[in-house]
């Protein structure tokens, strides 16, 4: 799902030992898919919902399923933030292969809420169906290099796709969360910290297998159901169908990938947000960087980042910020692997309560440095973008934000006792930072707008392929696309 914002936050306050969610696609950088806007769609058939719940009973005979009470309920229903812990789906299908998806939706669709499980990181615990049907995706999770091209199922952790991928020289731009689950990732279009140098998630997309309302397994790719492919590359996880296997083109990994963290002294915030929004768009697309700003009195900054290069290069670049704002640098080289594994965190789950916008453009330091003056325990992660995520059009996949210079998260730590607190702070951040736009793979259910955030000028086209797709909403939730 997303790039880690516990892991930067561990990394740019740390060294060199290790620190928010997802290039080429079927089609060429900067085209759109074969098919026009609202061609290739099947027709949209609308059904009357059945009557009474799902039959419980009958779908165990076809799926492994647990019930409230059974055991190993209460561990397989948790995911990464403790504070959805009190939600209750009425059953959880492990699935093991697209049948068991088959059934299980065939068996809840328009009797009760629909939801896929990946890594289960959704920020809103929309994996989390209370009183419907979690399909957890975990018996999915089988990494198969095949060539240039790799096929993953959709249950698979980012720790196992980095270390089969690494293991075979081949390369995926994704997140840095060990435990995100390559789905989510992929779905909302897939921030990371190669992107600039090869794209997002899904821009590497080929195909991929998908249920769909009506318990079709069908293949989406440039060539088949070319419209719905277009919308899992970027229209966000849980719209559409459920996914249950991922076509991806790899790249040959990089021999070396030099990692860094950048350190400057109190009282420089507004100085080095200034500088590095000036200085990463004009860096060249081997290096990504991030800026944490972090709250408190007074408000403190740090950069972080890698370069697909020897360090030797990276320092030259390095250098033309920090000649500038000074600051102290820690420098690594290593394989592609070791970078990944550099990036991930830890693995503990962990409450915390988040929102994001988007820089299109610099922004006044001083505006978002102010806002965080003396709130502790929150952080504004700003993540770079540009470089080979700007080279294909806004409206050739359905993430809309490829002009952006970055995305921004706002984080804040929460638990049982602050939540309310923190989730109140949250929003008065958001909204005193005067940005647009969202990622939705920082999905938040108070954010305004959202559907306009997160999708821009191809929610029109979004909601057509829902309409299709799914005009009964049977995988609707709060903040899903849907026909209306």
């Amino acid at each position: 799902m997303k790039l880690g914002r516990r892991n930067f936050l561990k990394l740019a306050g740390a060294t060199a030992a290790g620190a928010a969610v997802s290039a080429c696609s079927a089609a060429p950088p900067g085209q759109a898919p074969s098919s026009a806007p609202g061609t290739s769609l099947p027709p949209s058939t609308a059904v009357t919902p059945p009557s009474g719940p799902p039959d419980w009973a009958a779908l165990r005979n076809k799926v492994s399923l647990l019930l409230p009470g059974d055991s190993g309920y209460d561990s397989a229903k948790r995911v990464f933030n403790p504070a959805f812990d009190e939600l209750k789906p009425a059953a959880i299908a492990k699935c093991a292969k697209p049948e068991d998806v088959q059934a299980a939706v065939e068996a809840a669709a328009r009797r009760v809420p629909i939801a896929a499980r990946s890594g289960g990181h959704s920020y809103a615990g929309y994996s989390v169906p209370d009183g419907g049907l979690m399909i957890d995706l975990g018996g999915m999770s089988s990494v198969d290099v095949q060539g240039e091209q790799v096929v993953i199922g959709a249950g698979a952790k980012l720790k196992n796709v980095y270390a089969t991928l690494g293991g075979a020289g081949r390369c995926l731009p994704a997140g840095s969360c060990p435990s995100v689950g390559i789905a989510g990732l992929t779905l909302g279009g897939g921030i990371g910290v190669l992107a600039r140098k090869y794209g997002l998630t899904c821009d590497h997309l080929v195909s991929a297998q998908v249920v769909t309302a009506d318990g079709k397994l069908r293949t989406a790719s440039a060539d088949s159901e070319p419209e719905l492919f277009w919308a899992l590359r970027g229209g966000g996880g849980g719209n559409f169908g459920v996914v249950t296997s991922f076509t991806f083109r790899t790249d040959p990994a990089p021999s070396a990938v030099s990692v860094f963290s950048l350190r400057f002294p109190a009282g420089s915030a507004n100085d080095v947000l200034a500088e590095w929004q000036h200085w990463l768009p004009e860096a060249p697309p081997e290096l990504w960087a991030n800026v944490v700003l972090s709250g408190g009195s007074p408000v403190s900054a740090r950069i972080s980042g890698c370069y697909v290069g020897d360090s030797a290069s990276l320092a030259r670049v390095l250098d033309k910020l920090t000649g500038k704002i000074g600051g102290t640098r820690t420098v690594k080289q290593l394989d592609y692997l070791g970078a990944m594994k550099y990036f991930s965190g830890s693995e503990n789950r962990q409450s915390f309560v988040a929102s994001s916008r988007i820089l299109d453009e610099p922004a006044d330091p001083a505006k978002l440095t102010s806002i965080l003056d003396g709130r502790r325990g929150m952080d504004l992660l700003v993540d770079g973008l540009g470089g080979a995520v700007a080279d294909i059009a806004p409206d050739a996949t359905a993430f809309w934000h490829r002009k952006a210079i970055g995305s921004v998260q706002i984080y804040s730590q929460a638990d049982t006792r602050n939540r309310s607190a923190a989730t109140d702070s949250v929003a008065e951040v958001v909204t005193g930072l005067g940005l647009g736009g969202g990622y939705v793979n920082y999905i938040d259910p108070a954010l305004p707008d959202w559907m306009t955030a997160y999708y821009g000028g191809n929610a029109t086209r979004l909601k057509r392929v829902a309409k299709s797709y799914d005009p009964d909403k049977v995988f609707g939730f709060a903040q899903a696309v849907t026909p209306d």
